[in-house]
């Protein structure tokens, strides 16, 4: 299996010395930029399987780097965020980020959620069925997914999602379990973060989102996936 490819982008000559020391020490493959700018340009000639992105950086914040990256791509994109910039955390969730880390943290916590990607990627490869239900079609080892035989384009962290709920039709899940099912890793952050990302998938399956029918979340618990199942293929 081809090594996994991480790019690293921070203003912060330090932060990119230990985080790459530590991925490299992994088996990963690194790269770095130290602006956005740079950051773009790196990203469209390595062709990373994920991005730490930094959110306050010169010239281009981290932000914009992810808009700009999700015009192009659904590569998996963890957030770096100063600890009491919650609105940080938000906004990058809302543009596309799957996760994010506050700042300071653990080089080793850093290293176990990129691992948590090189895991879902090797149960890709286990040859799980393909999931058929009446309207959406979901293929776990293509992560891809279709509705109405139109494909839809997922991010990594929706795709899990959906397919957690999915692989379960008819039971209701709630956050605390889609965050181990999706993140795969001791989560510490706020389990609103199942909250946006449900709702990014409905924009993208549901026919009207203020009133989901695949995704149907039942107060006080979770979440339910009701389409109807047909078969496995």
């Amino acid at each position: 299996m081809n090594r996994i490819k991480v790019l690293i982008v921070d203003d912060d000559p330090g932060i990119i010395r230990i985080v790459r020391a530590h991925l490299e020490a992994e088996g990963f493959v690194v790269d770095e930029a130290r602006d956005g700018p740079t950051a773009l340009k790196v990203f469209r000639a390595f062709r990373p399987d994920l991005i730490i992105l930094d959110v306050i950086m010169p010239d281009m914040d981290g932000i914009e780097v992810l808009r700009r990256v999700r015009q192009e791509s659904e590569v998996y994109v963890l957030m770096l965020t100063v600890k009491s910039e919650e609105t940080d955390k938000i906004v990058g969730l809302n543009v596309g980020a799957d996760d994010y880390l506050t700042k300071p943290f653990s080089p080793r916590e850093l290293v176990a959620r990129v691992k948590a990607v090189l895991r879902r990627k090797r149960s890709a490869e286990t040859g799980e069925p393909v999931l058929v239900f009446r309207r959406l079609r979901i293929d776990a080892r293509a992560r891809r997914v279709w509705k109405d035989e139109k494909p839809v384009e997922l991010t990594s962290i929706e795709f899990d999602l959906l397919h957690a709920l999915a692989r379960r039709p008819g039971w209701v899940l709630s956050r605390e379990q889609l965050i181990d099912q999706s993140w795969g890793y001791d989560f510490y952050g706020d389990d609103r973060v199942v909250d946006v990302h449900i709702g990014h998938i409905r924009k993208k399956i549901e026919d009207d989102p203020t009133a989901p029918r695949f995704v149907v979340t039942v107060r006080g618990t979770g979440y339910r996936f009701d389409d109807e199942p047909l078969a496995a293929t």
